[in-house]
């Protein structure tokens, strides 16, 4: 990852404040809780991503929707379910949408990475 190219796309986030960011002290290590609804006959996992500090993010994903539109949606809820995990840290919620939204915007427009197909053998 280009750490020049990284700080000029995001303006005004420094790389090291990214890579603070992305992991933080009190992250929890390992796979997160298992929601209710996976024990559903009819659900289904459609993405996991994991994290490590000075690595590219790893993901894995289920195209799952006939309509690629729903990933947008999917998003969206992400990004507020993230901005609402934030306020629950004493964040402001509207605030964290907000850069949220705009690193998304910038990393779409100007990609820091590409992402790289690796056929990951299921569990």
């Amino acid at each position: 990852m280009d750490e020049k190219r990284r700080a000029m796309v995001l303006g005004y986030v420094s790389a090291g404040a990214l890579s603070s960011c992305a992991v933080a002290p009190r992250m929890t290590r390992g796979a997160l809780p298992t929601p209710p609804n996976a024990g559903a006959p009819d659900s289904v996992e459609i993405l996991r991503v994991w994290a490590q500090p000075g690595v590219a993010q790893q993901v894995t994903l289920n195209v799952t929707w006939k309509d690629e539109a729903a990933w947008g949606l999917l998003l969206a809820d992400v990004a507020r379910h993230a901005a609402k995990a934030y306020a629950a840290s004493g964040y402001d919620e509207q605030q964290v949408l907000a850069r949220i939204r705009k690193v998304f915007d910038l990393e779409m427009a100007h990609p820091t990475d590409l992402p790289l197909q690796i056929n990951a053998k299921p569990d």
